[in-house]
């Protein structure tokens, strides 16, 4: 038989897959021998049944019954006893806390009859009949799903009728009627009475929390922090303690150490004749911890012990609720305590300076998720705001600055100082010089993997996408949102934390972390100027991050298209370049050069001559690059987007020459309908699909040559300078082994005859990029003619899933999310269980071939913290991210070397 109860001295706190947070913690307690009133938890196995089966287990109200009798036996009372009472509570008690997000009932067990005998065993009748009211009130809205405020407006009712503020002035004979009117909301909401049998109470209540896993709020607060919907929640059943028994009773909540700073000191609050939920839900003004000492010193001094017995115990910042019965003191909780970022980082380090923990576990204490909070300026929490709306939190950070509706303004702005937020319905490659000059970006379209997402995260940019609500009008060069209208150069404010869009400006504070990992210690330290707080925290900052350098085996590279990508990397600590994406460098004033070498007839002079003009211009940029790498590898991924990126918009060209025809304006006319038959000629209807990457490379001959005889040539001439230029070339979209043969071939020849003209010797490995499932299901084959691997993880998951990235975000990934088919978009988090397979199947074959082959990672991906732990685990050499994400991916790297040690 399922075992599906444990009393708390039979368990600990490793078990709580099976006993929940709340359960595992009281057990530990208990064998540490703290004061803690005797109970036992019902399993999450249980709940587990429950939700399946929609009725609780048989078996399970036997092992209640027996853990019931081993508790009242223990005491020497029973449940509702008419004489003297045992009480209990039922609280929820999940493996991951979820604070407020499931349900609590105390009190069980009183009835009319057993609040006369609580009455006269406490020598408190009006501590009894508040007892009871708690009980129905808590009973009724949370087990019979009555609406609460018909309760708390009674009891407003009643003070104002008796002339009185706050619940304690309230009488017993106040309370027996106010018990009196509950009962009658209860009867009159469900058409039968209070229930009066105690075990009738709780084993409704352990029904009710049961039901509170599937609630709308769990539900949405699972999703946001990720955890899974099938754990279920165990019940706690604990003695009722009470800290509403006069002056000498009293509960409360405490830190042993401060979560918002991690400063060390005596942190909490509490309140004398209350009982929990009044701290909780802020009922009255609650009292500093401090004061404690003065009201009853031998409970302050117990209670301080038992902190620090605690945090010596789970080596961290513990949260410990307590309640003081008639001056006894009994522990109710403990966790590991929830922190803001910068407390998580200062913590760790100073509980290494303690001895407590080692720099190891230390590292397992802090998180990516929150050196990325740090990174960001942020907007200050007591600045006043006024909403415009909400959307995708895409970049995160805070930005403000005058709207700006195309990149001439932005750039306009920029160049005269005044800060702006580039505005577009979406981005494209186009709008990357507006970008750089924005301080953040807004868009009405796309999703966290659009391109506004994705080049606004690799700048660090602050980027809000898919704000639906916006309505732009670039004719009039108005910002209409609901009802307000703001024209350009107006200011807005943008949180890419949030996703929180302000009318106006909103004052930011900035960040001496941000300053520190792109400038080194010493440049931090200055910035967080007298702030010591800010000192301290960068400090141990510094500390984590150099510790995980130490023990990581993955190494960190970054996705960088520009001398200025390239700086930024280097000063976050990149040790490559993974991924150098060569389309950029053909928008711009170069785009006319390479519509001319795509439209050109095979082997035609125009081509050729187009080709011969790209050459130099690709050379500059690679030579830049490699000057700025000197030592560091630099993979260059071959041109890969489809050709309509590069050429007019066919819709826009077919009104162009309609409209030029219709209103007989010729110039240009013959030149713009010659364009559009050759634009409607290479139209696609999927291009993500259709004529790209080494496909495209093959298509046109000579496009791939002149890349690789630029870059070749680049590292030539500066081999010659003295420096030392590590060069990878790169063929995207490799489906077959005789694709990667013919590029190689062709880059093999080119490299020796540069080598041969330069007198130099280059080592230039050609790797291809692994983004096709058929690619990592045949990597045993393409690593007869592959250096490396790269897994370009954004295009495994599109073609893997069938999902075209650019649309399914908008459309029907929130639906997906609801509905549970993924717990994160996979374009976010790697899907291991999919996605994750192919990239294992990929290292694993393509080392059968050749053993210690070089594998890499360069999708998004790459800087995403639960990923970096899953290609840590499959092996990988490195993995490249966006510039601004290169710390996050060295400290994970780190915590997965450790945790991987660990287990």
């Amino acid at each position: 038989m399922t075992k599906f109860v444990y009393n708390f001295h039979e368990g600990d706190k490793e078990m709580k897959d099976l006993l929940g947070g709340k359960g595992a913690n009281l057990a530990e307690m208990t064998k540490l021998g703290l004061p803690v009133p005797p109970g036992f938890t019902i399993t999450t196995d249980a709940c587990r049944v429950y939700l399946k089966q929609g009725e609780v287990p048989a078996e399970l109200e036997t092992q209640v019954t027996q853990a019931l009798r081993d508790v009242e036996d223990d005491l020497g009372r029973q449940l509702g006893d008419s004489e003297d009472p045992l009480l209990v509570s039922v609280r929820s008690g999940a493996k991951f806390s979820m604070p407020g997000m499931m349900e609590t009932v105390l009190n069980i067990g009183l009835n009319d009859a057993s609040v006369e005998g609580l009455a006269k065993v406490s020598g408190d009748e009006r501590f009894a009949w508040d007892s009871y009211r708690r009980l129905i009130q808590m009973f009724g809205k949370t087990v019979l799903d009555i609406d609460g405020d018909l309760f708390s407006d009674a009891l407003d009712d009643l003070k104002k009728e008796r002339g009185v503020s706050g619940d304690v002035e309230l009488t017993a004979q106040d309370l027996k009627g106010l018990v009196e009117t509950f009962k009658k909301i209860v009867e009159d909401a469900i058409g039968s009475s209070f229930p009066q049998d105690p075990r009738e109470q709780m084993d409704m209540a352990v029904e009710a929390v049961f039901r509170s896993w599937n609630t709308e709020r769990a539900h949405i607060y699972r999703r946001r922090e990720r955890i899974p919907h099938d754990l279920g929640t165990a019940v706690n059943i604990c003695t009722m303690v009470f800290g509403n028994m006069g002056d000498t009773s009293g509960t409360g909540v405490c830190f042993t150490r401060d979560p918002s700073s991690g400063d060390s000191g005596v942190y909490g609050d509490y309140l004398m004749n209350a009982q929990g939920e009044d701290v909780v839900a802020g009922i009255r003004n609650t009292l500093p911890l401090s004061a404690l000492k003065d009201a009853n010193r031998p409970v302050y001094d117990e209670l301080r012990g038992i902190m620090r017995k605690l945090e010596t115990h789970y080596k961290d910042l513990c949260d410990i609720e307590f309640t003081i019965e008639r001056g006894k003191l009994w522990m109710l909780q403990t966790r590991v305590g929830k922190r803001t970022a910068g407390a998580a980082f200062r913590v760790a380090s100073q509980l290494i300076d303690e001895k407590l923990i080692t720099p190891d576990e230390a590292l397992e204490r802090v998180s990516g998720a929150q050196l990325t909070q740090l990174m960001f300026p942020q907007f200050n929490a007591g600045s006043p705001r006024t909403l415009l709306t909400r959307a995708m939190a895409a970049s995160p950070g805070a930005a403000v600055g005058q709207i700006a509706f195309d990149n001439a303004s932005a750039i306009a702005m920029a160049q005269a100082g005044t800060p702006c937020i580039l505005v577009r319905r979406e981005t494209n490659p186009e709008d990357l010089a507006g970008m750089v000059a924005a301080e953040g970006v807004l868009t009405a379209r796309g999703g966290k993997t659009s391109h506004a997402a994705v080049v606004a995260r690799g700048m660090g940019k602050t980027c809000v996408c898919g704000a639906e609500a916006l309505e732009i009008d670039l004719a009039t060069r108005t910002l209409k949102v609901g009802e307000k209208v703001f024209s350009e150069g107006d200011v807005i404010s943008i949180d890419g934390t949030t996703g929180e869009v302000f009318e106006g400006k909103v004052d930011v504070v900035d960040s001496a972390v941000t300053t520190y990992l792109s400038h080194g210690l010493e440049a931090g330290l200055e910035a967080a100027g007298e702030d010591e707080d800010m000192k301290d925290l960068v400090t141990s900052v510094d500390r984590m991050l150099t510790h995980a350098d130490k023990v990581r085996t993955l190494r960190v590279r970054t996705n960088a298209d520009t001398p200025e990508d390239t700086e930024r990397a280097l000063g976050y600590g990149a040790e490559g370049i993974g991924l150098c994406r060569t389309e950029h460098m053909f928008l711009g004033e170069r785009r006319a050069l390479i519509e001319r070498v795509i439209l050109a007839e095979d082997n035609s002079a125009e081509r050729d001559e187009a080709m011969k003009a790209l050459i130099p211009l690709q050379k500059g940029d690679f030579k830049q690059m490699l000057r700025l790498m000197d030592g560091k590898p630099m993979t260059v991924r071959l041109i890969d987007p489809p050709l309509h990126e590069f050429l007019p918009d066919l819709t826009e060209l077919e009104v162009k020459v309609a409209v030029a025809e219709a209103t007989g304006k010729t110039e240009n006319l013959e030149a713009d309908k010659k364009m559009l038959t050759a634009v409607r000629k290479m139209h696609e209807a999927n291009p993500m699909l259709g004529l790209r990457g080494v496909r495209l490379g093959l298509a046109l001959p000579g496009l791939f040559a002149l890349q690789i005889s630029a870059l070749v040539e680049a590292a030539a001439e500066l081999k010659l300078e003295g420096i030392d230029p590590r060069p990878e070339i790169m063929v995207p979209l490799v489906g077959s082994i005789r694709e990667l043969q013919i590029i190689r071939e062709e880059a093999e020849k080119i490299i020796a005859d540069v080598c041969e003209s330069n007198g130099v010797e280059l080592d230039i490995p050609i790797g291809c990029m692994v983004e096709l499932p058929r690619a990592a299901l045949t990597a045993e084959d393409l690593a007869h003619e592959a250096d490396f691997f790269s897994f370009g993880t954004n295009d495994l998951t599109q073609t893997t899933w069938g999902f075209s990235r650019d649309d399914v975000e908008g459309s029907f990934f929130g639906l997906y999310t609801e509905e549970g088919v993924f717990g994160v978009s996979p374009f976010e988090t790697i899907d291991t269980h999919g996605v994750g397979r192919l990239v294992k199947l990929g290292v694993e074959k393509g080392r059968s071939t050749k053993p210690g082959m070089k594998m890499g990672v360069c999708g998004e991906h790459g800087g995403d913290p639960d990923s970096v732990h899953f290609f840590h685990q499959t092996g990988l050499t490195y993995v490249s991210c966006s510039p601004f994400r290169v710390p996050v991916a060295r400290l994970e790297a780190g915590r997965a070397a450790v945790m991987d040690k660990r287990s």
